[in-house]
């Protein structure tokens, strides 16, 4: 079971990755500022300046920015920071603000090795653990 220390870990670790693929949106769309706020929301929220539901509104924000987005990489750059923020709902978005992130770095491969040497090894298989138990429960 994840903690609130480590849900709060989590929402401070998708936020770093998601502001590492921020660069690729801005530069399609330097003028819409809401997957950066999507990120601002993540670090918010795991400081406790926000709750939950406002975290929560500004993800669909983010996820609205994706939608308009027209290159791959800054779909996916906004998609990270809508995940980022979505993690103060559900923590297994962290790994989806992680894999959207890598989508849209240059690398994607030196991109993961860089996510996984900023957070706890145990953690991170922890949430994959807890993603493929939500998975597990839903209907076929």
């Amino acid at each position: 079971m994840i903690t609130p220390h480590q849900h709060r870990e989590l929402a401070r670790w998708a936020a770093l990755c998601a502001e590492r693929a921020l660069a690729v949106f801005e530069g399609e769309r330097e003028q819409d500022p809401r997957p950066r706020a999507a990120i601002a929301a993540a670090r918010a929220w795991a400081s406790g300046a926000i709750t939950t539901e406002a975290a929560r509104e500004i993800s669909f924000l983010a996820h609205a920015a994706a939608r308009e987005a027209v290159g791959a990489e800054a779909v996916a750059a906004a998609r990270a920071a809508g995940h980022a923020a979505a993690v103060a709902h559900v923590v297994t978005h962290a790994a989806h603000a992680a894999d959207y992130a890598a989508r849209a770095a240059a690398d994607p491969a030196d991109e993961r090795c860089w996510q996984r040497s900023i957070i706890d090894a145990e953690l991170l298989e922890q949430v994959a653990r807890q993603s493929q138990r939500d998975l597990d429960r839903q209907p076929a």
